[in-house]
């Protein structure tokens, strides 16, 4: 390997041949070890690259492209791409005489490499056939193509970055243990390019909902993750202690009550994307800590937050998929096109409870519940029984996009009531692929009937007012100076991620979800590296 720097000006190519294609590995490859002796190996392996006086563990290496811009640059009229330096993972290693031709990935393809001893010389060439996969390299050389049509590049000079002491799983083309993926989700990416582009999408998909709200004068705020009132949302909090303040203290389940203050502040459109922590059930659509999308509009309503939300989701989609007809798992396709359904939670409930739902006695709809399938225990309440049924029957139907309006009062305590019936609330929840991504309200905004509604929360002993049975007078306290009628909407970012990718997890759209805790695997690494070469 050369002493020069791999950002200055490369070597002239050696005149060479035309390249074979590439060939299987070796017949007479190494025999499989065992992972504890693949780490004795590259420690000596390691060894030997700090006797030839090279750094194993990096230095900073510039003037690159990416893999997938050194492919762009071939020429098929000229049959070359010029002279590219890169950086990137060694992922496969196959020797041919005095040749050798690896597979370099980085963060945007994967690029062949072709390596020949008479350009290298003896040394280099030796140095190179000691890399393992796994190894970080950078490389210069000409952009050219094989016989076989395989655009690759010609090494006239390589660096070790960075050597890797564990090696790649065995299975490299996606990892089999589903639970390993996600503890382990590095090599998850490394091993999975389909998983790695899921998460750079998900990256895009974050930035253009940004996008969509910024151009519609919507504003991105913060608000406190830890708040001495859990509030904004009925779910159980994850509770901390504040040692300098001496006082319990809550990760937030919503930012609701903090953005409707910026609200009476005179911030009359805000969002915020933020981090949201549950102390509740680990599911395929739940984890209790998750990326939420919260924007308010001053002035608007529920349908304003209707409109906004279906072409949010819409926009996104076609900037960052292509497509408004999302594929999924099966035959299943999810059609976006607009306009959306808009069905009351109510004729849902006729539809498929029976056009008598609510004309037949309570103890009936428990039946009919029962009939089901469900558990309903004795202390569920009327209401309660009836969104069981709508959650366990009827969501899990509501594929296509469907806005679900005017809900019962007891299941929204911050939304206004509807005009016509004040035991429904003005709300939408938006449901797709039967699991709801969005819900919507026209805001509650008389501090005096928020009060009212807050009180009987404590007195029902329902989650999400305080484990203490406190309510937020500071943000009574706002509300009293005066909030605008507004619109309010959330947004689960990973639900979104979810749609559009087609995922069917949502720990599969999570870079590290939470898992149950276990013991650390621990180093492998058991003895100091000899120097002998074995």
């Amino acid at each position: 390997m050369s002493d020069e720097r791999p950002n200055a000006t490369p070597p002239t190519p050696a005149p060479a041949t035309p390249t074979p294609a590439p060939a299987a590995p070796a017949a007479d490859a190494a025999p499989v070890l065992s992972e504890n002796d693949q780490i004795r190996h590259r420690l000596d392996k390691l060894a030997l690259w700090q006797a030839d006086g090279v750094l194993p563990f990096g230095e900073r290496f510039d003037g690159t492209v990416s893999a997938a811009t050194a492919r762009a640059k071939f020429d098929e009229a000229t049959g070359t791409g010029g002279v590219v330096t890169l950086a990137g993972r060694v992922t496969a290693n196959r020797r041919m005489g005095k040749s050798v031709f690896l597979d370099v990935r980085d963060s945007s393809d994967r690029l062949q490499l072709y390596a020949q001893k008479n350009v290298l010389g003896d040394a280099g060439f030796d140095r190179l056939q000691r890399l393992d996969l796994g190894d970080l390299i950078g490389v210069t050389g000409e952009i050219f193509k094989t016989r076989m049509g395989e655009i690759t590049l010609r090494v006239q000079d390589f660096r070790l970055l960075a050597k890797a002491m564990r090696p790649l799983p065995e299975k490299f083309h996606g990892l089999a243990d589903v639970e390993q993926r996600y503890r382990q989700r590095y090599l998850d990416l490394i091993c999975s390019p389909e998983s790695l582009k899921l998460f750079q999408t998900r990256v895009r998909i974050v930035r253009e909902v940004r996008r969509v709200l910024e151009d519609q004068s919507f504003v991105e705020v913060e608000t406190p993750m830890m708040q001495p009132l859990a509030g904004g949302a009925a779910a159980r909090p994850f509770v901390t202690h504040y040692n300098a303040l001496d006082c319990r203290m809550y990760l937030r389940i919503a930012p609701e009550l903090y953005l409707k203050r910026l609200l009476v502040g005179g911030m009359e459109r805000v969002f915020e994307l933020n981090r949201n922590f549950r102390n509740e059930g680990l599911s395929r659509k739940h984890n209790p800590e998750f990326t939420m999308l919260e924007a308010y509009q001053a002035y608007g309503d529920c349908r304003t937050m209707m409109d906004l939300v279906e072409n949010l989701v819409c926009t996104v989609a076609e900037r960052v998929m292509g497509t408004l007809q999302l594929k999924h798992a099966g035959d299943k396709v999810i059609d976006l096109k607009r306009p959306w359904r808009r069905v009351a939670y109510r004729d849902l409930l006729r539809e498929v409870g029976g056009a008598d739902w609510f004309d037949v006695s309570a103890a009936e709809r428990r039946a009919r519940v029962v009939a089901r399938g469900l558990h309903v225990s004795p202390a569920m309440t009327d209401i309660e029984v009836t969104q069981e049924f709508y959650e366990k029957v009827i969501e899990p139907t509501l594929i296509q996009p469907t806005f679900v309006i005017r809900l019962p009062r007891e299941l929204v305590p911050l939304a206004k009531t509807c005009p016509d019936d004040p035991t429904l609330v003005d709300v939408y929840e938006l449901e797709i692929n039967g699991q709801e991504l969005s819900p919507g309200y026209s805001e509650l905004n008389d501090p005096i009937e928020q009060r009212k509604r807050f009180e009987e929360q404590v007195a029902a002993g329902a989650e999400g007012v305080d484990e203490q049975g406190r309510i937020d007078e500071d943000f009574l306290l706002a509300m009293e100076h005066g909030m605008p009628p507004a619109g309010g909407m959330g947004l689960g970012i990973d639900r979104l991620v979810m749609l559009l990718t087609g995922a069917e997890s949502i720990r599969d759209v999570i870079l590290f979800p939470q898992l149950r805790p276990r013991a650390a695997q621990g180093a492998l690494i058991v003895s100091e590296p000899t120097r002998d070469g074995r």
